[in-house]
């Protein structure tokens, strides 16, 4: 039973944070513009599938 008075703060404490952080990601425009994500995944043209992933050379 006393675990119960660390563990419940300790749940909300934990769903303050993410919702922070889901916050943060909303606000910072993360979540903008995701149909052309999914279009670029079907263009016929390589190089927009590269385009911004970085050079791509020295990775592996």
């Amino acid at each position: 039973m006393d675990i119960l008075f660390l563990l419940i703060p300790l749940s909300a404490v934990l769903v303050l944070a993410i919702v922070a952080v889901f916050g943060l990601a909303v606000h910072s425009g993360q979540f903008d513009e995701l149909e052309r994500e999914g279009q670029r995944l079907i263009a016929e043209d390589p190089e927009a599938l590269d385009e911004g992933q970085g050079s791509g050379k020295g990775a592996s």
